[in-house]
C-alpha cells in the first residue's frame, strides 16, 4: 500500500529498511548479529547525578551490546548534614534524607550523547526522566525538552510511580496512577511517539499471600486509557521485597493475552528479579513458558547504574544464563534484541517526525539512521 500520509511515513521507511536485499543491509544484518545484546533499562547516572563517562561507556559495551536505551535518575538524593553529617549519602537507602526531582538530569544525557559522533550515538536511544509525575506541567516538560534538543530523544522514564522505600521519601505529593498528571504525560507521549518506561510495583511490600495486589487493576485502568501510548512495564511489576506470588505469571499473561493491553511490553531488568527468575528450575520454567507464549512482548534489560567495567555491566544479563537456556531460539533473539530494535526504532521515526512538525525540518538534524554500524 502507498505512504499517503505523513504519519504513515515512518512505518514505510521501516517496510522498505526490511525489505531491503541489497549487500549494504545483508552487510547491517551481519554487524548487529555480532552482537548479543540490547539494553532497554540504563541508568548512566545514580541517585547524586554522578555516573560513568558516556565514551568510556562505550568501550564498556564493545561487541557485546549493539544498543542501550538511556537515562539517569529523576530523583536527587539530598544530602542533609541535619541527618547525615559528614557522612554523605549516594544511595536511598543509605540515609532517611527526602529525595527531590532533578531536572537537570535530561540536559545532562543530552549533552553527553551530543559529545559523541554520528555512528556512536547510533548506539543509544536517550530518554526524558526530570519531570514530576504528579505535576500538571510536567507534559510541558518533556515537550520542552524535545525542542530543546531535538533529534536526541526517544522515550520517557524510567520513572516511579509506587515503589517500595523510595515513594514515602520523595518530597511533596505521593505519585498516584490516578493522577490525572500522570494522564497528560502519556497522552504526550502518544501524540510524540516516546516509548514509556514506567516503575510501578504491582502490590504493597509484605503482602498478606493470596490477596489481590493492590496496584494491579490500577495499572490495568491506566494502560485502557492510553491505548496509543507504548509502554513498558519495568521488572514486570516487582521490586526488590515486592515478590512474585503465587499468581504473578498468570496475571502477566492476562494482560498479554487481551487484545486491550497489545500496546504494553515488560521488561525483565535489574539483578534483584533476575534472582527470583532463576532461584529455582521451576521458577525458570514458568518464566520461559511464558515468554515463550509471549515472544514479543517482553525485552532484556540491565538496570545497572554507571557500572565501572564489562563484567559489572553484563551481571544481569550472565545471571540470566538458565533462562536464555530455557528460551527457544527466536524467542530469545527477540528478548534480547529484536523487540528492543523493533520499539524504539519507531519511536525515533515518531519523534523525529513530530519534532520536523513542531520545529520545522531545518531545525532536527537531518540525518537519523542510527544503524550503529
Amino acid at each position: 500500500m502507498p505512504c499517503r500520509a505523513a504519519q504513515q511515513f515512518a512505518w514505510c521507511v521501516v517496510a522498505v529498511l526490511l525489505a531491503c536485499g541489497n549487500p549494504a543491509c545483508a552487510q547491517s544484518s551481519q554487524a548487529q548479529n555480532q552482537f548479543e545484546l540490547n539494553d532497554s533499562h540504563f541508568h548512566l547516572t545514580n541517585y547524586i547525578q554522578q555516573g560513568t563517562d558516556i565514551h568510556k561507556l562505550l568501550e564498556i559495551m564493545g561487541t557485546k551490546v549493539r544498543r542501550v536505551a538511556l537515562f539517569g535518575i529523576p530523583l536527587q538524593q539530598q544530602w542533609s548534614y541535619r541527618v547525615d553529617g559528614d557522612r554523605a549519602p549516594t544511595y536511598y537507602l543509605n540515609t532517611d534524607a527526602p529525595l527531590y526531582y532533578y531536572s537537570f538530569t535530561d540536559a545532562w544525557i543530552a549533552v553527553a550523547y551530543k559529545s559523541l559522533n554520528k555512528q556512536e550515538q547510533a548506539r543509544f536511544d536517550p530518554m526524558i526522566t526530570g519531570f514530576n509525575p504528579t505535576d500538571m506541567y510536567a507534559a510541558d516538560h518533556i515537550r520542552r525538552v524535545l525542542k530543546t534538543f531535538p533529534g536526541v530523544f526517544s522515550g520517557i522514564g524510567e520513572f516511579s510511580i509506587h515503589k517500595e522505600f523510595v515513594s514515602a521519601k520523595i518530597a511533596g505529593e505521593t505519585a498516584s496512577l490516578q493522577d490525572p498528571a500522570l494522564d497528560r504525560i502519556l497522552d504526550f507521549a502518544a501524540e510524540a511517539g516516546l516509548v514509556v518506561l514506567i516503575h510501578n510495583d504491582m502490590d504493597v511490600p509484605f503482602a498478606k499471600e493470596g490477596s489481590q495486589p493492590a496496584y494491579l487493576e490500577e495499572m490495568k485502568a491506566l494502560f485502557r486509557r492510553h491505548r496509543n501510548t507504548t509502554i513498558i512495564w519495568a521488572h514486570t511489576g516487582m521490586g526488590r521485597i515486592v515478590r512474585p506470588v503465587k499468581n504473578h505469571a498468570a496475571n502477566i499473561a492476562a494482560i498479554l493475552g487481551d487484545p486491550e493491553f497489545s500496546h504494553v511490553y515488560f521488561d525483565i531488568s535489574w539483578n534483584e528479579i533476575a534472582k527470583y527468575i532463576v532461584a529455582t528450575t521451576e521458577s525458570t520454567r514458568i518464566a520461559a513458558d511464558l515468554i515463550n507464549r509471549y515472544p514479543d512482548r517482553f525485552l532484556f534489560g540491565s538496570d545497572e547504574v554507571a557500572p565501572p567495567d564489562q563484567q559489572t555491566y553484563l551481571r544481569v544479563y550472565n545471571q540470566y544464563g538458565p533462562l536464555w537456556k530455557s528460551l527457544d531460539d527466536q524467542t530469545s533473539e527477540k528478548v534480547r534484541k529484536g523487540n528492543y530494535e523493533r520499539l524504539f526504532d519507531a519511536a525515533r521515526m515518531k519523534v523525529r517526525a513530530w519534532e520536523r512538525a513542531n520545529l520545522g525540518a531545518q531545525q532536527v538534524p537531518a540525518s537519523d539512521s542510527r544503524n550503529g554500524d
